[in-house]
This record gives structure tokens, sequence and C-alpha cells, in this order.
């Protein structure tokens, strides 16, 4: 069998052979902009220059401060196809965790969107390696007091040349990207993805039993490209000559509806959060998803009432599964078949599930006793994995290393269940589930539970300390507009009663104009916790 390294390169030259006439739209702090895949790829080796003149060696950490926008897609293929690696930060992070993993990944240049600037500013003098900070602006470069500094405009129009040989001599796993996972205890873990795995992800994305992406689409990600690669659908969008949507700064649920309606695409994907924004625009009219084939929610579990208001609208919700550690492609909800023939109800039950195992990867569902759990949908156990790219370890961080991929597997910390056909649903984290009485209570089923309510927007429910019982469950609830002061904690527990178990029913409801939400958009149960902690306690 012949040899060959499966890197970027490939993937940025067969855009350009096959797809060059294809469109990107880019929408940027300063307005927008549309060009094709091969002005895309004359950038791209303009700044492979721009890397070199700035004196970046292979190997070395290149770290972008982005929405996702046209500049950041070049960024994602100039500098792995380079030789360096890209380290994309997540721009809501915390000041102190913003200088913590620059200076852990020891990134030498800095690559930020104008209206950023500031929140680098902030953290500069902690900022130990970075050696140049290039300011990406549609203009002008905005008033600063980072040094040195660069416009990306004018190094790219100084560049050498707008062709570069990109080097073919890597070997497949040589580090491509990196990642921070938004940690809720301690520092954020670094995550290492090899141009191996960056390939072979993009082509399990574009399986038909997975997202099928594929060059009929329009593909628009909300997931943050600073976020697992805005769940690899860049590279996998590329791979295949897709046009792309970047939807730039600041997303709202009415520029996303109005960029699906205007740009007409295909397949969207984000967190639920995103998607249960969007739903009223939807439903009022304002906006048409007719063009949509399939929303992709991932990141947290998607609702049963989501996917129902979704298929009431003609839009189908795609559910898929993943973490910063696989990059993250892992499961995907697509019926089989002979699942097509089956009543609504077991149709539902299937695909409110995160789905089926990608292929090439392998799991394991493991109990506390360190048993296999049987294919049931009751057995609970933690899930277990590895694969092509699954990651193996975290960046210099050996003690959470060994406690993570113990024997070769990733440990999630995601407690699952799998059903007689093989489909996986997510039951909780380990460190949601909620310890009552010596049972575990699921708050990724309560929450479902909850939000099928008519009158509810969203909820979470977390464990609070409890005297007697451990911990007992606690419902905080949103209500949608017109429902708020109307609808109170009996009622809920009312819609609760008979659909899950009686001591599973919430101790209290509380709620909430909003709630709080972490850096990529998940609800913060760790914030929720804090709160109402002493709940119990008087």
């Amino acid at each position: 069998m012949m040899r060959y390294n499966l890197l970027l390169k490939s993937v940025l030259e067969r855009a350009l052979k096959y797809y060059s006439r294809k469109a990107i739209y880019s929408r940027t702090f300063g307005g927008e902009k549309e060009y094709t895949y091969r002005d895309f790829y004359h950038r791209v080796c303009r700044l492979a220059w721009v890397l070199k003149e700035l004196g970046v060696k292979r190997g070395a950490r290149v770290g972008t401060f982005a929405w996702n926008n046209h500049r950041h897609l070049e960024l994602y293929f100039a500098v792995p196809c380079f030789g360096a690696v890209l380290h994309t930060i997540n721009i809501r992070l915390f000041p102190e965790q913003i200088a913590y993993i620059i200076n852990h990944a020891e990134d030498e240049v800095l690559f930020i969107d104008e209206d950023l600037v500031p929140l680098i500013e902030a953290v500069a003098d902690k900022l130990a390696t970075v050696r140049h900070y290039v300011i990406m602006a549609d203009g002008a470069l905005p008033p600063t007091n980072l040094k040195p500094v660069h416009s990306y405009e004018d190094l790219l129009s100084s560049a050498s040349s707008e062709t570069y040989e990109f080097p073919g001599d890597l070997d497949e796993y040589t580090p491509a990207a990196m990642c921070y996972t938004t940690a809720t205890t301690g520092n954020p873990k670094g995550v290492v993805y090899t141009h191996r795995a960056l390939v072979l992800h993009s082509m399990a994305a574009c399986m038909v039993d997975t997202l099928a992406v594929c060059e009929q689409d329009v593909i628009m990600p909300v997931v943050p490209m600073f976020h697992v690669n805005a769940w690899g659908l860049p590279f996998a969008a590329t791979m295949v000559g897709a046009t792309q949507v970047l939807p730039g700064p600041r997303p709202d649920p009415h520029l996303i509806c109005r960029l699906i309606q205007e740009r007409k695409v295909t397949l969207a994907a984000g967190v639920p959060t995103i998607w249960l924004g969007c739903l009223p625009l939807y439903e009022s009219g304002q906006y048409s998803g007719q063009s949509l084939r399939a929303v992709v929610v991932g990141g947290s579990a998607a609702s049963r009432s989501l996917i129902e208001a979704y298929d009431r609208l003609g839009i189908p919700i795609l559910h898929a599964y993943g973490m910063t550690e696989t990059t993250p492609l892992v499961l995907a909800s697509r019926l089989k078949s002979y699942m097509q023939e089956w009543d609504g109800e077991r149709k539902y039950a299937a695909r409110a599930r995160q789905g089926l195992l990608v292929p090439g990867l392998e799991m394991r569902v493991v109990n506390e006793r360190g048993e296999d759990v049987q294919w049931n949908g009751r057995e609970m156990g933690e899930l277990w994995l590895r694969g092509p790219w699954i990651a193996g370890e975290y960046y210099r961080d050996p003690e959470r290393t060994a406690e993570a991929f113990a024997g070769g597997w990733l440990r999630t910390g995601d407690i699952v269940t799998v059903d007689e056909e093989g489909y996986v649903a997510i039951v909780d984290r380990t460190k949601d589930l909620v310890k009552s009485g010596g049972e575990w209570i699921s708050s990724v089923d309560l929450e479902n539970t909850i939000m099928a309510h008519p009158a509810v927007q969203e909820a979470a429910v977390i464990g609070v300390p409890h005297p007697k019982w451990q911990e007992r469950p606690v419902a905080c609830v949103v209500l949608k507009p017109e429902f708020r002061g109307r609808v109170g904690k009996e009622e809920i527990l009312a819609f609760l009663s008979g659909k899950v178990a009686k001591w599973w029913l919430p101790d209290e409801v509380i709620f909430l104009e909003e709630i709080p939400k972490t850096s990529v958009g998940k609800f913060s149960k760790r914030v929720l916790r804090e709160r109402y902690a002493h709940l119990f306690s008087g």
C-alpha cells in the first residue's frame, strides 16, 4: 500500500483545483465580503509569506482572537499548511484565562479582530511569548498600545507572491491546531489536533450517515470558530467545495435568521440556546428557513419539544455529540431505514438521543464497577472513546492526562445509556447528575421534560446540597414573555407528575429572567449551583 500523509494542504489545494468558482461570504466588523475559493487560496498563500516574514517557524503556535469571518478561515489553512500550529482562543473567557492559555501555548503571533483589540490590550502586560500583534481590520487600524502591531491587509498586500509552495514533507501526525477546553474548575486544558485527525474528521463529517456535508450545501457555522474549530465545518466545507457563510461578530437571532434566508443556507450549526432564540422568529413568520435541510444541534442536548417545534416549521434538527477532546464529532442521530416506518412517538424518542457512533471510532459504556453496561436504554455508565481523531493527552498537563486518558481510552465524564439499536443518549455529565438518597437523577431528562411545557422557554436543573438526601433537584426556569407571572411552581410540578418518577420531582422551581451561559452558550450550572448552594441549609 502506498504511504501517503493526510495533510490539510491537500484539502486547500483540492478546493482551488475543483471549486475555484464557489463562493465564501463573510460578515466583518466593518462590512461584508464575498469572494471565491480561488481568491481565498491566493490570500492564504500571501498569508503564508507573511508568517515567514514574521519569523514563524515550524511547530510555532500562532494565536487567533477572532469571530467567524473570512480572515479567520484564511488562518485556518495558512498556519497549519505552513507547518505551524493554529491556536484558536476563546474570546469569551475571563481575562486571566485568556492570558493563561496564550502563555501556556506559548503563542508567538496573535491575529486579532479589530473590535476585540481592547480585550488583548487588557492582558498584554501578562503575555510572555507574543512577538507580534496583527490586527484584522477592513480599514485603518484602531488606536492601540499593542507593540509591535501590524495591519493584516497591509501585510498581505506586501507579501512576496500570491502562490506559495507549502511543505509536503510534514508527517500526518504533525500538530495542526489546538484549542483549550472551557474548564469549569481549574485552568483550561489544551487539546492538540494533528493534520491526520482533521482530515479524517472532515471525511467523517461528509458521510451521508453523519452530517452529509457536500458540494451542494451552503454551510453556516454559528458555533464559534474559536470553539473546537467550529465543529470542523470550515475544514469539511472546504474539502468538498461547499459555499460558506460566516456570520461575523456578535450574531443574534435576527441576524442568524436573516442570513439563513438571504444566503439560502442549507446546513447551520449551533448549541440549543441559539435555536431556542431563533424559534419565535420562525414561528411568527418573520423569517423563512425553507432552504435548510438540517440544523445541527450539539454542545448540549436538544429537547424533544425543540425538535418537534422545528419539525412543525419543516426544519429538521440533526442531533450530534462531541467534545473539545474529540475534534469533535462522535455521535450523529439519523434514523435507520426501517425506523422510518415507526410511529411518531418511537421516531421522536430515537431522534432525541444523541445518535449512533460515527464510523471509525470505538466506544465503551462503563458502570461504576468497571463493567460494560447492557444496551437496553436503561443501564447507565460513563462513555469511553478512542479513534483516529480522539485526543490522547492534554497539552503539557500530565496530571489531568493521567486521569482522563487512562488505559488508552478517553473517559468523557458523560453518563449515557445505549438502547438496543445502539443509539446513545446523554443522561448527564458526572458532575451534573443529582445524587439523591443513593440514586441518580438525570438533570437532562428533567430539563427536557420541563421544556415540553408550552410556557417554558429554557430550563436548567441542578443538584443542591440537602441535609437528608445528599442532594435534591432544583429547577431554574425561564418562561416565555407572554407567560411570565401567569405560571408558577405548582403548574410546573403538575406538568411533570406522571412523566417522571415521583422522587425526581424538583423540591423547588425558581423562575429567572435569564439562565447564565458559559462562554460557548451552554447553561452555566456551576454558577447556578453556587448561587443556590444554601437553599436547603436553613
